[in-house]
């Protein structure tokens, strides 16, 4: 089966980047990686109303149709797929994640029974690593023994101190959520529940001070940090940056942080830097913001719909779309789609502009979405492809004159 390379979301084309003829690459030994992540969407809606959200405020309003809750029903069903999946392609972990919306509006017992179901199905040959994305306004004592029993990990959005954070990560009725999430937090960081910590995420805003930011997270002593880059496309350019402007203010905001973050020799990991700095040295990535590995992660909505990354939602209504669901296909179908393929093919699916690129294989054209154009499709470089240069190239030089001196 040859794929026709053009398809429509909403009003744009969306252009893949090669002819994926399927079946000539699975003669050639092809088979697609399989999914190792799955992330549920156990409940659609969120408590909070964060001016950035690329579930509410983008392109893609599906949400609207979507029921506020995955059923029992459709958990189990999925928890099948997920093993079918497993079991045919001989992998012996994976890894669920719980996500929104916000999953804690679900209940942390129906969340700790998704847990179950998924384990439960899985059996003895198939290890089941559990995580929860969240907001942390709903996570409390309660919340967190049911995650301890299950061992669930737990990662937190933040987005600084009291005002950084609550100038986009607000209530509906304007209050900010800062101080509802560092209660959660510092029990969260407290004995037994500090082995189900994973880390925070933030969103990147320039008009914040970067190393004031930084500051405040490494107060909850976080064990990683993921610094995210707004969701922005080049017809949707980021905050504080035009069309097609070679600017670097994002560049500018990571290497004040990089630049503190390296010389302190903290224990706190910042994955984006510790991504680069591994394949700068050779290794490859564990993140899809950055390098070529192939993406082996697959979204299931709470009406069961099979999704790319919902990040794509970025894009155009029903971006992230593959035409799939859990009850009448199974994941080996959605490995078919070419929006998938396209997200596995490593070098092959860069652009010309990355190949010729010094950083390239580095870089690997930034998070997927971030490349998309009208026109050309996913055929780009990052939107922040210039940040994502500068950055790549200060760390590397950061590097070099380490070694350098380290030889003397």
């Amino acid at each position: 089966m040859c794929f026709e390379l053009m398809t429509t979301i909403g009003d744009s084309s969306q252009e893949w980047p090669a002819s994926l003829d399927i079946d000539a690459m699975r003669a050639d030994g092809w088979r697609g990686h399989p999914f190792r992540q799955f992330l549920l969407k156990v409940h659609s809606r969120c408590n909070l109303s964060c001016d950035y959200c690329y579930v509410y405020t983008l392109a893609d309003q599906s949400w609207r149709t979507k029921p506020m809750v995955m059923s029992p029903e459709l958990i189990s069903v999925a928890a099948q797929r997920i093993s079918e999946h497993a079991t045919a392609h001989g992998v012996s972990s994976v890894r669920v994640i719980l996500h929104g919306g916000e999953p804690l509006l679900a209940g942390h017992d129906y969340l700790g029974k998704v847990v179950e179901v998924v384990r439960g199905e899985a059996g003895p040959g198939l290890q089941v690593e559990a995580a929860v994305q969240t907001n942390a306004v709903l996570l409390d004592e309660s919340a967190l023994q049911t995650f301890l029993s299950l061992g669930v990990r737990v990662g937190v959005s933040l987005d600084g101190n009291p005002d950084t954070n609550d100038r986009n990560r607000r209530f509906a009725d304007g209050r900010g959520s800062y101080a509802a999430v560092a209660r959660a937090l510092h029990l969260l960081m407290s004995a037994p529940y500090r082995r189900l910590y994973s880390g925070l995420l933030c969103t990147i805003d320039l008009t914040n001070d970067p190393i004031e930011t930084y500051r405040a997270l490494a107060e909850f002593a976080p064990p990683s940090v993921d610094f995210l880059l707004p969701h922005a496309t080049w017809d949707s350019p980021p905050p504080g940056r035009g069309r097609d402007s070679g600017e670097t203010p994002y560049a500018d905001w990571l290497i004040a942080i990089y630049d503190y973050w390296y010389a302190s020799g903290t224990d706190i990991v910042i994955r984006l830097f510790e991504e680069i700095i591994h394949l700068l040295l050779g290794g490859a990535s564990a993140s899809e913001s950055v390098g070529l590995t192939p993406s082996t992660l697959v979204v299931i909505e709470t009406d069961g719909t099979i999704e790319q990354t919902d990040s794509l939602k970025v894009v155009a209504e029903g971006a992230p779309a593959t035409g799939f669901n859990i009850v009448d296909h199974t994941f080996d179908r959605v490995l078919r789609h070419p929006g998938v393929v396209a997200r596995q093919m490593g070098w092959e699916g860069l652009s010309d502009t990355c190949k010729a690129c010094d950083y390239g294989r580095v870089c690997g054209a930034g998070l997927y979405p971030h490349r998309y154009r009208s026109g050309s499709g996913f055929l780009n470089p990052s939107v922040y492809s210039a940040d994502l240069y500068h950055l790549i190239d200060h760390i590397r030089r950061r590097l070099a004159t380490d070694l350098r001196q380290s030889t003397r």
